[in-house]
């Protein structure tokens, strides 16, 4: 089992959207910034490459109430796919994640996102 945690929280579909239909180019640099600051914690964390399928465990905190959940969740596809290129897991797909749990919590003073992964 690895854990890391990501300050602060990811832009959610909501916010992906519109910087998609605001300019051409403006979602790609999104999901390139949201990304790397995922890449980052989990370099932090010193996750260490994982050889069979994955469970993953997400617990978002939000500094209020205000997003919807699968407005939040959205930021899982910046999680997995840093996953994948820091070479925690070896890809994305159904194989190789087997589950995805979320857990919703508000934290005023600390919003963030914390993601245990454990090989099944």
């Amino acid at each position: 089992m690895q854990e890391f945690v990501i300050p602060g929280r990811l832009p959610g579909l909501n916010d992906y959207t519109a910087a998609c239909r605001g300019r051409a180019i403006a979602g790609g640099k999104m999901k390139h910034k949201a990304q790397d600051s995922v890449r980052s914690a989990i370099r932090e964390a010193g996750l260490k490459p994982m050889k069979a399928p994955v469970d993953v465990r997400i617990t978002w905190y939000e500094k209020n109430r205000r997003r919807d959940k699968d407005n939040i969740r959205f930021g899982v596809k910046f999680i997995l796919d840093a996953l994948v290129a820091e070479h925690v897991i070896e890809n994305d797909n159904w194989h190789w994640v087997r589950a995805i749990v979320d857990e919703y919590r508000v934290d005023k003073e600390n919003p963030r996102i914390h993601v245990l992964i454990e090989e099944r």
